[in-house]
Order: structure tokens, then C-alpha cells, then sequence
């Protein structure tokens, strides 16, 4: 999580003012946006502050700047779609050629690549549910919206990549070391793992598109960008697809390696640098997707991103605290002590809070807003 702060910590969570916008709904926990506008710019979440999300471009409230990244909110969630989608179908072929190929030639590299595509598979399935799950509107009983649900799903899926993949790969690969079993045919091997190359080629082709262009439009590198991303279901499709051309060379090795001497093993341990890869993969997308259901912050160029956005707009004068934090892909949850322009009476202050409140969500990025008044005391905090 990301706090910033100026002075003594104001109540975050307080009962909120009845909002005369809304009668339906006294707390008000579920505003309607207003149409999107530029705001915050570019993403990058950067634990612990470590990494900064730098780029170019802020498009603020006051609509000046470039508004780089302006549509990055909105427009990734059907492009990630359709890349779990492409990814999905891609492995389902692959999933059921690559086992009748292990059944045919009792390759046990083959077995694991098999196991390495219904591991994918599966794990498509469960993002297909990431995000439908994370992509709900907030309501009064989520007032910041469904965006961790996306984690919580991933992790599962990556969960699955880990024990129906690495682990089937490795056990089997260690089973197979002393075996002298001779495989019935190395063509039908190398035919699958071209295919294999192909279609999961197409799939990496779609999620590199994906992620060059947020890249671009974040200023960011893409490998440090989908390292970095709050969107896990683009994450996943990336480091899977990219893993699985790796397996399949190793495959290849392992079974060109066999052919070549006629000794087992070398099929045997290409299984388990395959399941070790699997492995890796797997726990960084574990602890990536942790990471954010565990709230994690923004790094400090997007921290002062925000900030400097919220300064921009009309009504504050000054921010003495700030706190920012990731409640799902793209969507930040944003509690700040302001000192508002003017000097209302207190019950003209709170409706001006709730405005501003609302205001304020209207950016694409902004998944909920809560403003307390700062105390004259409090030093004021600088972008």
C-alpha cells in the first residue's frame, strides 16, 4: 500500500454524508460515473516503491498534457479477453495432440509437455472467470468494485500450472531416468511439436500485441510492463505462452538428444527442465497476484501522478495526506485529506466533498474515492 503523508492520519474509512445526487442510496457507495476522462497516466505498480511505472504524458483533470494511457482502463478488458480466449483454444489442441503423441511414442518429454498444455488450459478457463468475476460493476455491498476477484481466480490458476504441470512433469521425468524403453516414433514427436509451435506462437503473437501496445501507451518496457501490470489475466497469458515455446524446445532437445544417442534419459530430463520451468512461472505468477490481493501500492513517479491530479482539479487548494492502492486491474483506491478552495459553512463542505468525491471517480483509473477535510496544521504534500 501507498501512503503519503503530510501530518496526523485522518479517518479513512468514516460514515460517509448522505449524497443529495443519489436518493436511493444514503451512503452513496455505488455513484454512477460521469463520462471517463485522461487522468492519472501511466501504470506500474512497483512493490515495496521499488519500481516507479515511469512514462511520459499526464493527461490531468485540468485537461492539459497529453493524456497518454487515457483509454488503457477500458480498453484492455476485450483485448484481454480475446487473448485468454486465442490462448484457450490454442492449448486445447495442443493439450489433446501432444497426448495421443505421448500415448503413441511414450516420450516422456512428450508427457510433459502434454501435461504442460491441459495445465494451460485449465488455467485459461479459470482466467475466463477472472475476468468475468473482476470486470462486475461495484455495488452497495463492494463500494471499490469485484477487481481483487481477477486475483483471486489467477492465483488458482496459477496454482493449477504449478501442481497439474510442473509437478506432473518432474515426478514423471525422475520415473523415466532409469527407463530403456525406446520411443515407437520420433516423427510423430517432432510433427506435434511443430504444430505446437505454431499455434502457441499464435497465442504469444496476440499477448505480446497486447503488451507492446499498454507498453507504449504506459511508456514503459514491455517485459518490465507485464512484470509490473495490475491486469494478471495478461500476465498470466504472457509468462505461460512464453514458457511453453521454451518447453517446447527443451522437448525437441531432449527427444533430438535421444535419437542422437539412443539413451532414455536425455527425454527423460528434458521433462524435468521442463516441470522446473513450469515451477518458476508459476510461483512468480503466485506471488504477483498475492502481492496485489494483499493491497499493493503504487511506486512513487505514479503516486505523485496522482497527487499532481488531484491538485489539479478546481476545487482543492492542498493535500496533506494521501493514500493509493490497487483494487483490481487498472483500478486504484484513493483516501486523501484535502483543504478545499474557499471557506464554507461545514454542512456546505460535506455535500462539496461528496461532489468532489464523484468528481474525482470519474477518471478511468479511480475505482473509489474518499475525501476528509485537512487540519490547518498539516503541512501540505508536493507531487
Amino acid at each position: 500500500m501507498s501512503d503519503t503523508r503530510g501530518g496526523p492520519e485522518p479517518v479513512a474509512h468514516r460514515a460517509r454524508p448522505a449524497d443529495p445526487a443519489d436518493p436511493a442510496d444514503p451512503a452513496g457507495p455505488a455513484r454512477a460515473r460521469g463520462p471517463a476522462r485522461s487522468g492519472i497516466g501511466p501504470e506500474g505498480s512497483g512493490a515495496g516503491g521499488e519500481h516507479d511505472g515511469s512514462g511520459e504524458g499526464s493527461g490531468e483533470w485540468s485537461g492539459e498534457g497529453s493524456g497518454e494511457g487515457s483509454g488503457e482502463g477500458e480498453g484492455s478488458g476485450g483485448e484481454s479477453l480475446l487473448t485468454v480466449v486465442v490462448a484457450l483454444v490454442a492449448n486445447a489442441l495442443l493439450a489433446l495432440a501432444k497426448s495421443v503423441a505421448a500415448v503413441v511414442t511414450g516420450s516422456a518429454a512428450m508427457v510433459a509437455e502434454a501435461a504442460h498444455s491441459w495445465a494451460d488450459t485449465g488455467n485459461e478457463v479459470f482466467l475466463l472467470v477472472a475476468e468475468r468475476s473482476g470486470g462486475r460493476p461495484r455495488d452497495a455491498e463492494h463500494p471499490r468494485g469485484y477487481g481483487r476477484a481477477t486475483y483471486v481466480w489467477s492465483l488458482v490458476a496459477a496454482f493449477g500450472l504449478f501442481s497439474a504441470g510442473a509437478v506432473v512433469s518432474v515426478w514423471h521425468g525422475v520415473t523415466q531416468l532409469g527407463s530403456t524403453e525406446e520411443e515407437a516414433s520420433f516423427v510423430v514427436n517432432y510433427v506435434v511439436l511443430g504444430v505446437a509451435l505454431v499455434l502457441e506462437g499464435t497465442s504469444f503473437v496476440q499477448a505480446s500485441r497486447q503488451v507492446g501496445g499498454d507498453a507504449r501507451r504506459w511508456g514503459v518496457h514491455p517485459l518490465r510492463y507485464v512484470a509490473e501490470t495490475s491486469n494478471p489475466t495478461l500476465r498470466a497469458v504472457f509468462f505461460e505462452d512464453a514458457s511453453a515455446l521454451v518447453g517446447i524446445v527443451l522437448a525437441a532437445a531432449g527427444i533430438g538428444l535421444h535419437q542422437l544417442t539412443g539413451d532414455p534419459v536425455w527425454d527423460a530430463l528434458a521433462s524435468i527442465a521442463i516441470g522446473v520451468l513450469l515451477a518458476v512461472v508459476a510461483v512468480f505468477l503466485m506471488r504477483r497476484n498475492m502481492a496485489y490481493l494483499l493491497g499493493e501500492g503504487l511506486g512513487p513517479q505514479l503516486q505523485a501522478r496522482v497527487l499532481r491530479s488531484l491538485l489539479a482539479h478546481p476545487q482543492i487548494e492542498r493535500i496533506t495526506y494521501l493514500h493509493v492502492e490497487y483494487v483490481g486491474p487498472q483500478r486504484l483506491f484513493v483516501v486523501a485529506a484535502v483543504d478545499l478552495v474557499g471557506d464554507d459553512a461545514e454542512s456546505a463542505l460535506a455535500v462539496r466533498l461528496r461532489g468532489l468525491e464523484a468528481d474525482v471517480e470519474q477518471d478511468p483509473m479511480i475505482e473509489d474515492a474518499v475525501l476528509t477535510l485537512a487540519l490547518p496544521a498539516e503541512a501540505s504534500l508536493a507531487p
